[in-house]
C-alpha cells in the first residue's frame, strides 16, 4: 500500500508543478523568508501578476487571446 501512496504522492508533486500550482506556494514561502513583514500578494494578485508578466515576454510565444 505504501508503494500506491509514494506513487501517488510523486504523481501529484508533477502534477502541480506542470500546472502552476505550486509557484505560489513557492512565492509565499520566499518572500516570508526574505522579509517575513512585508506584505504578500494574494493568489488572485499573484496569478494576475504571473500572467502579465508571461505576456508580456516575447521569448513566451505570440498569445492572440
Amino acid at each position: 500500500m505504501s508503494g500506491v501512496r509514494a506513487a501517488l504522492a510523486r504523481a501529484r508533486f508533477f502534477v502541480r508543478e506542470f500546472s502552476g500550482e505550486a509557484a505560489y506556494e513557492r512565492y509565499v514561502a520566499h518572500a516570508r523568508t526574505h522579509d517575513p513583514d512585508a506584505q504578500v500578494m494574494t493568489r488572485r494578485a499573484f496569478e494576475r501578476a504571473r500572467t502579465d508578466a508571461r505576456e508580456a515576454d516575447p521569448r513566451e510565444g505570440f498569445r492572440c487571446c
